[in-house]
């Protein structure tokens, strides 16, 4: 099995990492407290908020029978959350359409959520339709969800960028700053769609919320005028953003002013010098960008202890990346700190960070703290996995390939792990995929696009991958070339990797 504990270059991997840009839709819409009521129900709202959940219920009964609005929310609420009363989707319904009718506002919304994550496309189609309703009213807030709803694909076939757009045009226009934002996202490519792309007009909705006195949108606009797209640069309009975003207590804007002297004016004293006014006002980003130039020597002088110093005060103020850095450099250490070091780990992967979640299932399956542990290490590798790790995912296909104690070969689970980190791009799993449909592991063999894949394999950079396109090379037929050569411009193109059809002897014990 060719899993790997922690490797020497884990450290340099860790140090250079920092928080991701937003690349997808805000998480799906989870329940959140009553909305605040000062009239007959505001007892048994506070009662709810306080967590007396069965009293607030009991207090809202009567009220509700009365047809009190903010009583029937109240009991959707119990009802959808569990508190209070029996969690019932059918009971919550009911309470939150009543209270819609009443003109409850936030029932309304809380009636669409539900029936937006229904599987019944007459169920979304009413969300649609109460959504829609609100917007009379509530453009801003409606839609802006009308817009995530299109984008995800809950009210259309297929996600539905024009309508998404269309509804956050018309939330933008009401004042909404989220949609602003989210349009902002969308035209630089954040959701995909990349022939939508238009950069100018993301600083225009940048700009807006900016505008509207939105301190991250000001930090946002002014990193991007410096640092961003050079049609679309401009330093002096880039520093008077990041001026005002500072004084409003917004310190990513040292972030962006660090990174434009790092990356595009190349001046690294000058970086070091705005991450560390970040770091001194708590900004936990710019503690780890000057911890990494202090440990790496960039713009000063070699100073690994003060780094981790820094490191550290990033770790106690619960960054998940400075404590994967602080553990890469205990355990890739000339003397391990084992303890010290998977604390850490532990911390970061706690911290739904996927690379530390990947490291501890390794560490955990490695035996070095005097014998391996393989369910936990498999539970943190299936964690990473999930959460769309190509490296986890690869080394859990390993772990189903070979067998180990406790979880035997199951070669099915193997070719779809293989296949989702192939189609990230990942070397491995892609050399692996290809082996298996050369010899017919686990699936029917399948040389035209074993040959495919071991190709792709040898341009992501596997060396042992050349060997096998020689060799399933000189087997194929004239026929077989060609259409090896069209799966392969196919799944350059995008197309997934994914094993033949046909398996076989899936599961082995």
């Amino acid at each position: 099995m060719q899993t790997r504990m922690i490797s020497r270059f884990l450290l340099a991997a860790a140090l250079t990492m920092t928080l991701p840009a937003a690349v997808s839709l805000p998480a799906e819409n989870t329940a959140s407290l009553p909305a605040d009521a000062n009239g007959p129900a505001k007892a048994a709202m506070d009662a709810f908020k306080d967590g007396r959940h069965a009293k607030a219920v009991e207090l809202a009964k009567p009220l509700a029978e009365s047809g009190n609005a903010d009583a029937l929310y109240l009991l959707g609420f119990a009802h959808e959350t569990g508190q209070g009363a029996d969690a019932s989707r059918d009971k919550a319904l009911e309470f939150y359409r009543k209270a819609s009718a009443a003109k409850q506002k936030d029932a309304a919304y809380r009636l669409a959520f539900l029936l937006l994550a229904s599987e019944d496309e007459k169920e979304r189609d009413k969300a649609r339709e109460t959504l829609e309703t609100a917007a009379i009213d509530d453009v801003a807030v409606a839609g802006r969800i009308l817009g995530e709803s299109y984008l995800r694909g809950r009210l259309s076939p297929a996600p539905d960028p024009d309508k998404a757009v269309f509804w956050w045009k018309r939330a933008s226009d009401a004042g909404d700053v989220p949609s602003i934002m989210l349009l902002a996202n969308f035209y630089e490519g954040q959701f995909g769609f990349p022939e939508l792309k238009n950069p100018s007009e993301a600083i225009n909705q940048y700009s807006k919320a900016a505008g509207l006195g939105n301190a991250g949108a000001m930090a946002t606009v002014g990193s991007r005028l410096l640092s961003g797209d050079k049609a679309i640069r401009d330093e002096k309009k880039g520093r008077e953003w990041l001026k005002k975003a500072v004084e409003a207590k917004e310190y990513a804007a040292y972030l962006a002013l660090g990174d434009y002297e790092e990356n595009v004016n190349k001046d690294l004293k000058a970086a070091l010098a705005e991450y560390e006014r970040g770091k001194d006002a708590g900004q936990v980003d710019c503690m780890i960008r000057a911890a990494n130039f202090y440990i790496e020597g960039k713009g000063v002088e070699k100073d690994a202890e003060r780094g981790l110093s820094i490191l550290r005060q990033a770790a106690e103020a619960g960054s998940a990346i400075a404590h994967f850095s602080l553990a890469a450099h205990y355990l890739s250490a000339e003397k391990p700190d084992l303890l010290l070091g998977y604390g850490h780990l532990v911390a970061a992967a706690n911290g739904n960070l996927v690379e530390a979640q990947n490291e501890l299932g390794l560490l955990y399956l490695s035996g070095k703290f005097g014998v391996a542990d393989a369910p936990a290490g498999v539970a943190w590798l299936t964690r990473a996995a999930q959460n769309g790790n190509a490296a986890a995912q690869n080394n859990l296909a390993t772990i189903y390939e070979n067998g180990i104690t406790g979880f035997p070969r199951n070669l099915e689970n193997a070719g779809q792990l293989y296949t989702l980190a192939a189609n990230q791009g990942h070397g491995p799993a892609t050399l692996a995929l290809a082996r298996m449909l050369k010899d017919g592991t686990g699936t029917t063999a399948d040389p035209v696009k074993a040959w495919a894949l071991a190709s792709l394999a040898a341009e992501r950079g596997e060396k042992e991958a050349d060997k096998m396109v020689t060799e399933i090379g000189l087997k194929l037929t004239e026929e077989q070339r060609v259409a090896a050569l069209k799966e392969l411009a196919t799944m350059k193109s995008g197309g997934d990797a994914k094993p033949a059809a046909g398996k076989k002897d899936q599961k082995e014990k």
